[in-house]
Protein backbone atom coordinates (compact mmCIF):
# COMPACT_ATOMS: atom_id res chain seq x y z
CA UNK A 1 0.00 0.00 0.00
CA UNK A 2 1.46 3.37 -1.15
CA UNK A 3 1.69 5.78 1.56
CA UNK A 4 -0.04 9.59 0.45
CA UNK A 5 2.81 12.38 0.34
CA UNK A 6 3.36 15.14 2.92
CA UNK A 7 1.70 17.95 2.40
CA UNK A 8 4.01 20.41 3.77
CA UNK A 9 2.56 24.21 3.90
CA UNK A 10 5.38 27.40 3.86
CA UNK A 11 4.20 30.90 4.44
CA UNK A 12 5.33 32.50 1.36
CA UNK A 13 5.59 36.07 0.25
CA UNK A 14 5.01 36.04 -3.35
CA UNK A 15 2.71 33.67 -6.04
CA UNK A 16 5.75 32.05 -7.89
CA UNK A 17 5.47 28.81 -5.59
CA UNK A 18 9.40 28.59 -4.17
CA UNK A 19 9.16 32.21 -3.21
CA UNK A 20 10.72 32.85 0.13
CA UNK A 21 9.42 32.21 3.28
CA UNK A 22 7.34 34.91 5.21
CA UNK A 23 8.44 36.58 8.14
CA UNK A 24 4.38 35.96 10.01
CA UNK A 25 2.38 33.19 9.41
CA UNK A 26 -1.22 34.57 9.61
CA UNK A 27 0.45 37.81 7.79
CA UNK A 28 1.87 36.48 4.64
CA UNK A 29 0.65 36.83 1.17
CA UNK A 30 0.43 33.25 0.25
CA UNK A 31 0.30 29.50 1.15
CA UNK A 32 2.80 27.36 -0.85
CA UNK A 33 1.74 23.99 -0.95
CA UNK A 34 4.74 21.14 -1.52
CA UNK A 35 3.32 17.77 -1.76
CA UNK A 36 6.72 15.41 -0.73
CA UNK A 37 6.80 11.39 -0.85
CA UNK A 38 9.85 9.97 -0.16
CA UNK A 39 12.14 12.77 -0.54
CA UNK A 40 11.09 14.49 -3.36
CA UNK A 41 9.22 17.16 -4.34
CA UNK A 42 6.07 15.62 -6.13
CA UNK A 43 3.23 18.88 -6.75
CA UNK A 44 3.73 22.36 -5.62
CA UNK A 45 0.88 24.61 -5.54
CA UNK A 46 0.35 28.26 -4.19
CA UNK A 47 -2.85 29.83 -2.72
CA UNK A 48 -3.69 33.38 -1.06
CA UNK A 49 -4.42 33.12 2.56
CA UNK A 50 -7.56 33.12 3.33
CA UNK A 51 -6.98 35.10 6.95
CA UNK A 52 -4.53 38.06 5.22
CA UNK A 53 -7.41 40.78 4.60
CA UNK A 54 -8.95 40.38 8.33
CA UNK A 55 -7.93 42.75 10.89
CA UNK A 56 -8.08 40.14 13.85
CA UNK A 57 -7.79 36.34 14.00
CA UNK A 58 -5.09 36.14 10.47
CA UNK A 59 -3.77 33.54 12.21
CA UNK A 60 -6.35 30.98 13.42
CA UNK A 61 -8.30 31.43 10.05
CA UNK A 62 -5.30 30.06 8.23
CA UNK A 63 -4.51 27.71 10.44
CA UNK A 64 -8.08 25.96 9.98
CA UNK A 65 -8.28 26.24 6.44
CA UNK A 66 -4.71 24.38 6.65
CA UNK A 67 -6.27 21.92 8.40
CA UNK A 68 -9.06 20.90 6.19
CA UNK A 69 -6.51 20.91 3.50
CA UNK A 70 -4.95 17.85 5.26
CA UNK A 71 -1.75 19.94 5.69
CA UNK A 72 1.05 17.71 8.03
CA UNK A 73 3.69 20.35 8.58
CA UNK A 74 3.61 24.42 8.07
CA UNK A 75 6.74 26.58 8.33
CA UNK A 76 7.01 30.12 8.83
CA UNK A 77 9.29 32.62 10.39
CA UNK A 78 7.04 32.96 12.84
CA UNK A 79 4.00 32.24 14.48
CA UNK A 80 1.02 33.68 16.22
CA UNK A 81 -0.19 32.62 19.65
CA UNK A 82 -3.56 31.76 18.08
CA UNK A 83 -2.13 29.81 14.86
CA UNK A 84 0.40 27.69 17.41
CA UNK A 85 -2.57 26.91 19.56
CA UNK A 86 -4.81 25.73 16.70
CA UNK A 87 -1.74 24.36 14.26
CA UNK A 88 -1.00 21.80 17.64
CA UNK A 89 -4.42 21.22 18.13
CA UNK A 90 -4.91 20.10 14.42
CA UNK A 91 -1.67 17.96 14.64
CA UNK A 92 -0.09 20.15 12.00
CA UNK A 93 3.67 20.11 13.19
CA UNK A 94 5.01 23.65 12.78
CA UNK A 95 8.45 24.03 11.91
CA UNK A 96 10.50 27.67 12.84
CA UNK A 97 13.17 29.22 9.48
CA UNK A 98 14.58 32.14 8.51
CA UNK A 99 12.81 34.73 6.92
CA UNK A 100 13.57 35.53 3.54
CA UNK A 101 15.26 32.15 2.83
CA UNK A 102 13.97 30.25 -0.74
CA UNK A 103 11.64 27.71 0.04
CA UNK A 104 13.34 24.88 -1.33
CA UNK A 105 16.08 25.67 1.09
CA UNK A 106 13.66 25.60 4.13
CA UNK A 107 12.64 22.32 2.89
CA UNK A 108 16.13 20.92 2.76
CA UNK A 109 16.94 22.69 6.11
CA UNK A 110 14.47 20.12 7.73
CA UNK A 111 15.50 17.62 6.05
CA UNK A 112 11.61 16.94 4.11
CA UNK A 113 13.47 16.80 1.30
CA UNK A 114 16.42 15.07 -0.44
CA UNK A 115 19.15 17.84 -0.41
CA UNK A 116 20.19 17.03 -4.21
CA UNK A 117 16.09 17.81 -5.19
CA UNK A 118 15.95 21.28 -6.96
CA UNK A 119 18.59 23.81 -6.37
CA UNK A 120 17.40 27.21 -4.69
CA UNK A 121 16.00 29.07 -7.32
Amino acid sequence: MASKPMRVVVATNGEKGLDSVAHEFGRCKTFTIVSIEGGEVKGVEVMRNPGASLSHGKGPVAAKHLANMGADVAISGEFGPGASTLLEEFKIKRALVEPGRKVIDALKEKGLINPSELKGE
